[in-house]
């Protein structure tokens, strides 16, 4: 199983030839609350980020992210509903009066490790909502008992589970935040190489498409950033590197691929949103100039001082305003008509 997902994606990596340049836009004003939540985090999430890069092999109950999550409850009026897919548990999201016409296959954030359906609940009924569409949410295998490569299958078949629900493909909007960004690219490549059918787009909030930490490291935006401290990047990278060091692909040990390394040539249109403090905006401006450069339609929003994934504070205003841009992204790259009945 896992040979045969990455056998698929590894199988031509060349270089983009000069293309294109993304779309870049800076999307100015910072809120006193956005001020608010970046001094929060800085005092919380990222102390604690300190301590587990010094300390990932240990088993931490990470489980714990998600069921805090069930404190926060989704829009008033969503519906939400299980689906089992091939080897995990989705979730359809509906915010209140949403059609049928499209919908998006959403990959949550957690560094591969933690958060779930209960954690991005809040945010895939505001996707929901804005996008006006039903939201498939995958509640994928994570590390440290699967590799990353197991997460890629199970966006695939969370793609084909709506193929099969009755919407086209060109009606379908894969979508993630920070983790499930890199997801969601890698899904798409992996649709591609299988010949499955183009999704309508991609549509990511802080997405991390560099395994390589180096990027990141060297970015000025290291020191600044108010969730990840220097230390958690090659971190990350380490304990995948634990879980799944080397890929085998016909019978020799081969690198992860990351998505700015892989041959993007063929992918749908793209937006990627990003704040402009945060460590993964260098993912996120590599990933652009990779994208452009392959002839792939891409708009980079960089959002003025904003932490990572800001979308998902929603007494935040910028907030709100990314997740609207989010959403008409969605409604701009998907036609209006659909056969499917999602819940």
């Amino acid at each position: 199983m896992e040979a045969r997902t990455m056998t698929t994606v590894l199988t031509a990596l060349p270089q983009p030839t000069p293309g294109g340049v993304p779309t870049r836009l800076d999307m100015h004003g910072r809120s006193f609350h956005s001020r608010a939540l970046s001094t929060y985090l800085q005092l919380t999430v990222r102390p604690f980020l300190t301590v587990w890069s010094k300390t990932s092999a240990l088993p931490w109950p990470m489980g714990l992210v998600d069921y805090a999550g069930m404190l926060v409850p989704p829009l008033k009026g969503t519906r939400h509903s299980k689906v089992t897919l091939a080897e995990c548990e989705a979730e359809w999201i509906r915010a209140e009066g949403v059609s049928n016409d499209r919908v998006v296959l959403y990959l949550h954030g957690g560094a591969f490790v933690c958060c779930g359906l209960n954690s991005h609940r809040r945010l895939t009924s505001r996707v929901s909502a804005s996008a006006d569409a039903p939201v498939l949410s995958v509640d994928y295998r994570m590390m440290p008992r699967n590799p990353i490569a197991h997460a890629v299958e199970d966006g695939v078949d969370g793609f084909r589970f709506l193929l099969e629900s009755g919407y086209r493909a060109d009606q379908i909007v894969i979508a993630g935040d920070s983790a499930g960004g890199y997801l969601a690219f890698m899904v798409a490549l992996m649709l591609r190489d299988l010949g499955l059918p183009t999704p309508a787009g991609i549509a990511t909030m802080s997405p991390l498409t560099d395994m390589d930490p180096s990027g990141k490291l060297e970015h000025a935006n290291a020191s600044k950033c108010a969730v990840f401290p220097a230390g958690a990047v090659p971190a990350l990278t380490v304990l995948a590197d634990r879980v799944d060091a080397r890929i085998v692909v016909e019978g020799e040990r081969g690198p992860r691929v990351s998505p700015v390394d892989a041959d993007l040539v063929g992918l749908p249109p793209v937006l990627i949103q990003a704040g402009s403090t945060e460590m993964v905006l260098a993912d996120a401006e590599l990933m652009a100039e990779r994208l452009a450069a392959a002839g792939v339609d891409c708009e980079l929003q960089v959002w003025d001082n904003q932490v990572h994934v800001f979308q998902a504070a929603d007494f935040v205003p910028e907030a709100h305003r990314a997740v609207r841009k989010f959403g008409a992204f969605v409604k701009a790259h998907s036609p209006m008509s659909a056969t499917a009945d999602s819940a």
